[in-house]
């Protein structure tokens, strides 16, 4: 009977682990759980970079990424589609330098604005979390040249991920993984790409009721020898946070660390998920 109660009370954690990470906001390391069928979450939020780099266009400034959102809907059990984007960044210019780019750009004053870019992507879980063993998925997503070069902020290339993400709850800290290889377009050339290695890893510690810390390290690592194609050339950051939970919504906010010389020095992330029924799959 104890044996009974103890397998029990794990497969309740688990069903309860795999509803909540879903999605890992403020983290950007996906988790392998889907959002469940029938059910769209929605998250939004407000991101600020502190000396953001942008080496095609030659600019580097503060950045904001103002009502920044993201859909994820269930459309079965184990799979789900995902939209990603942000409806304005904005950069305020603090440096200029030599960029390849730089001839293309159409900017009055000492800031830049332009949308984010777009990223279409799916999901699927091919196996379930189990006592001794992680539940894992396939991702893969599109990233669409919406914002311009003319901005400085675009790239006006097209960007393909594909990648295996992995989860384990132990005890109560939710451990994840993702490793991947993206396929990124050369802006100065239309005929060349450069393929990078993408990686994340976070742990999501339950301190009270609702209420987890949280921390990754994600980012690209370039794989060509050389110099790589402008701006397809390695990136990493480290988020430390935290996340409440109240019922259907969480809110949450992080601290950014940039880890190497192209990244933002430091930021702030900020911003709430909810969950809801929508519709009914068939």
């Amino acid at each position: 009977m104890r044996v009974l109660l103890k397998y029990c009370a794990v497969a309740v954690m688990l069903g309860m682990a795999a509803t909540a990470s879903a999605q890992s906001r403020p983290l950007v390391t996906e988790d392998p759980e889907t959002v469940g069928p029938g059910q769209i979450l929605l998250e939004g939020g407000v991101d600020f970079a502190k000396e953001a780099f942008y080496p095609a266009s030659g600019l580097q400034g503060t950045l904001w990424r103002l009502g920044t959102f993201g859909f994820s809907f269930g459309v079965s059990s184990i799979a789900e589609i995902q939209l990603d984007g942000g409806v304005r960044n904005r950069l305020a210019i603090t440096n200029r330098f030599a960029a390849p780019l730089e001839n293309m750009l159409e900017i009055a004053g000492d800031s830049t604005s332009d949308v984010e870019d777009l990223v279409v992507g799916a999901k699927v879980r091919f196996l379930s979390e189990g006592l001794r063993r992680p539940s894992m998925a396939v991702r893969f997503s599109t990233r669409l040249p919406n914002a311009g070069n003319e901005s400085g902020l675009g790239l006006d290339t097209t960007d393909f991920y594909v990648g295996l993400a992995g989860a384990k709850t132990i005890q109560a800290v939710r451990v994840v993984g993702n490793i991947g290889l993206g396929i990124l377009g050369d802006p100065e050339r239309g005929d060349r790409q450069n393929d990078v290695v993408t990686y994340g890893l976070s742990l999501a510690r339950a301190v009270a009721n609702g209420v987890e810390v949280v921390a990754e390290f994600n980012g690209r690592a370039n794989t060509r020898s050389g110099v790589p194609p402008i701006a397809t050339e390695s990136r990493s950051v480290m988020r430390v946070g935290s996340r409440v939970t109240r019922g259907p919504v969480r809110l949450d906010g992080a601290l950014l660390f940039g880890i190497t010389e192209r990244d933002p020095t430091w930021g702030i992330s900020t911003g709430f998920t909810w969950v809801f029924n929508a519709f009914r799959v068939q």
